[in-house]
């Protein structure tokens, strides 16, 4: 006997086979294409629309039970042309991505609060989505932030499953925690707690295996400048300067994202299906459902990008994984948004629902620039010398940060600020639409912005260090809870035809406040000891820019996105122009769900990867739980006399149970460390594969 079919086969008095993690490094090609497909069936229980971060964790998760059947469809290639360079951290600063057909490369209309310039909007277009392409910072948000996106549910049915202790167990459960070197933990000041950290998540979250002692002179000069350290932001206070984690395998130096932990390692799965350049055009619906309650029976996609439209049936739901920009794209495009954007457009109207990309909110951010006299990553990496071939010198990603509340920021002028903002609320929300419902929904973000999180030690701006090829070092600063909200829409009736993404940046007059003091930070960080001792000169923007005026002149001039859009098909009350309800599903569609960054109704003092895999995996559990609660009904009853009855509001019920249910044991084996596993009723075709790939390959 082959001496791998003999392993496989010991392997079979278990009933559980465990996945190993992957070495991407010397993995065979036809490894890595297990479950993508150039084919697919007719028809699917569940179709996934995007398979970037989101969607191969919902498509990963479901998949496990193999009484369903699931199909990811992504506009993008599956990136293996390109999988050098998304493999390798530094290349995501240095030889950026972005130039590649793996970014959708969208453009801002004209931003009135920024002299009517555009800005390019980088997001991921391949398996794996941004994760792919991102800067790889694995943060998260606070508790403070979470508890009141979910108290701002009211007595909604399943807002329990957006309480900060859940969303907590959900990201712990993504993730595998690896602490950084005895020598790169000196040397950077790196303190952490493993308490707050998953184990055995398919998601690495390290640290880079080099650094620089700029890095290890981040915390000194925070306290220098009265900013608190802060050492473990990860257990729900995520406030204060630290060094954050990176979405990093520290076995080989490679970035771990969506298909590196949630597809690559997977075994042959005959019920998972992911197709790669499958642009979705839109959501068909049956005829004869009723109004208020429609189906969904398929979804349109184009294999070229082109004219020509091919259709996938759904069974059982249609799950939304396109994120903030192409998530209320598609409602849009099918007909499911405000009727106003839908008759202009050219759509016709098939549910009106008046939230769909609106609350647009993103990071603003802007970097006070210095030249310096000691080596960095970027000068390193631009002289070519030995480092640049170094595995664990090109996993350097900058990432000392620090979150600044806003007493960090005003002292004691806070309070007199937070009054002001409050008195601004009424201009504020008539400018955030004409309908009702929405501007109900602005206020109540708008109120929890100011009542809840402005007056916590939650941060109001996020300061970054990071550098150049030039050699140059930035400090920046981003805003982290905008009052100014924008709106993702459509102006034309082609699904081809990009959105139109208005983030009306700076149009709220607190905005430019905060970020003015935000980047006044940054630089008196920069002239603080001993950060100040590798600083030789202030580049950017200089001595010409020190009065307030001449601040907001520059920030409204040069301020660019950090990336971070959220809030599009916010989860609030439909009378708040909500889209979502605590279910993930679409007001008025019986069977649409959203699960990606677009969820949540307020912006996070984070940057968003880590938040979104908890959004996705606490998705894939409610889901899951919804639909194998007749399985669980059916063990139960097999062991007990007495058949309870069953109603719609158990089911409801079901899908609504926390994170710590047990619902999904049912038709799953799905261990606590969050890890993938292979059911005893699909082991035997997984055994065949093995015998098939070790006698083919």
């Amino acid at each position: 006997m082959r001496p791998l079919l003999s392993a496989v086969l010991a392997l079979g008095a278990s009933a559980v086979l465990a996945v190993p993690v992957i070495d991407e490094a010397s993995e065979p090609k036809l490894l890595r294409a297990r479950n993508i497909v150039t084919e697919i069936q007719d028809e699917y229980d569940f179709v996934i629309v995007g398979g970037g971060l989101a969607g191969l964790v919902l498509g990963g998760r479901l998949s496990e039970d193999s009484n369903h059947t699931v199909l990811v469809l992504e506009a993008g290639s599956n990136g293996d042309e390109f999988r050098d360079r998304i493999n390798t951290p530094a290349d995501a600063y240095f030889e950026s991505l972005w130039p590649t057909p793996l970014n959708w490369a969208y453009n801002t209309t004209p931003q009135v609060g920024m002299n009517n310039s555009q800005m390019n909007w980088p997001r991921g277009k391949t398996l794996g989505g941004s994760s792919a392409i991102n800067g790889m910072y694995m943060n998260r948000p606070g508790e403070i932030e979470v508890d009141a996106w979910k108290n701002m549910l009211g007595d909604m049915d399943g807002a329990d499953n957006w309480s900060w202790d859940s969303l907590f167990a959900a990201m712990k459960k993504s993730e595998t925690f690896s602490p950084p070197t005895q020598e790169i933990a000196q040397e950077a000041a790196i303190t952490y707690d493993t308490s707050s950290h998953g184990s055995k998540g398919p998601i690495h979250m390290s640290y880079p295996g080099y650094t620089f002692p700029i890095v290890g002179a981040w915390s000194n000069a925070m306290q220098s400048v009265g900013i608190p350290i802060s050492h473990d932001t990860y257990g729900g206070e995520n406030w204060g300067a630290y060094v954050s984690t990176s979405a990093i395998n520290p076995t080989n130096w490679t970035r771990s994202y969506s298909r590196s932990g949630y597809l690559d390692p997977l075994p042959p799965r005959t019920n998972y299906d992911v197709l790669a350049d499958a642009y979705v055009t839109r959501i068909l619906f049956n005829s004869s459902s009723k109004a208020g309650n429609l189906s969904a029976n398929a979804v349109e996609y184009s294999p070229d990008g082109g004219a020509s439209k091919l259709t996938v049936k759904v069974k059982k739901e249609v799950i939304l994984a396109g994120g903030s920009v192409g998530s209320p794209a598609i409602l849009l495009y099918s007909g499911v948004g405000p009727k106003d954007v839908l008759d202009a457009a050219g759509v016709d109207v098939v549910s009106e629902l008046p939230g769909v990309g609106h609350h647009l909110q993103d990071h603003l951010s802007a970097t006070v620039q210095w030249s310096t006299d000691q080596a960095t990553a970027g000068s390193l990496y631009a002289d070519n010398g030995s480092e640049s071939t170094n595995a664990a010198f090109l996993s350097y990603v900058n990432s000392a940060v620090a979150y600044i509340n806003a007493t960090n920021i005003f002292g004691a002028g806070a309070e007199d600020l937070k009054n002001t903002i409050l008195s601004q609320l009424d201009s504020a929300a008539a400018a955030a639409g004409t309908d009702e419902t929405v501007v109900a929904g602005y206020k109540a973000i708008y109120e929890t912005t100011v009542n809840k999180i402005f007056s916590s030690p939650i941060g109001q701006i996020e300061l970054l260090i990071g550098n150049n090829l030039n050699g140059t070092i930035n400090i920046g600063a981003s805003l982290q809870h905008p009052f100014s909200h924008g709106q993702v829409s459509i102006n034309s009736s082609n699904p081809m035809d990009y959105p139109v993404i208005n983030p009306n940046y700076l149009t709220h007059p607190a905005d430019i406040q905060i970020l003015r003091e935000g980047i006044k930070t940054a630089r008196r960080l920069g002239e603080a000891p001993p950060l100040a001792d590798s600083m030789t000169k202030e580049v950017w923007p200089g001595s010409d820019v020190e009065s307030d005026d001449e601040w907001d002149d520059w920030l409204r001039e040069v301020s660019f996105t950090e990336y971070h859009p959220s809030s599009t098909c916010a989860m609030m009350p439909l009378e708040q122009g909500g889209v979502v309800d605590a279910n993930l599903r679409v007001y008025g569609l019986a069977n649409v769900r959203v699960a990606d960054a677009s969820v949540p109704p307020i912006a996070f003092s984070a940057h968003l990867m880590s938040s979104t895999y908890g959004i996705a995996e606490q998705a894939s559990t409610l889901i899951r739980n919804y639909y194998n609660i007749d399985l669980i009904s059916k063990s139960h009853n097999s062991t007990n006399s007495t058949k309870p009855s069953k109603t719609g509001s158990d089911k409801s019920a079901a899908s609504s149970s926390s994170t710590t249910s047990t619902a999904a044991s049912a038709s799953t084996t799905n261990g606590s460390d969050g890890g993938f596993s292979v059911q005893p009723w699909t082991f035997i075709s997984t055994i065949l594969a093995f015998v098939a790939l070790e006698y083919f390959l």
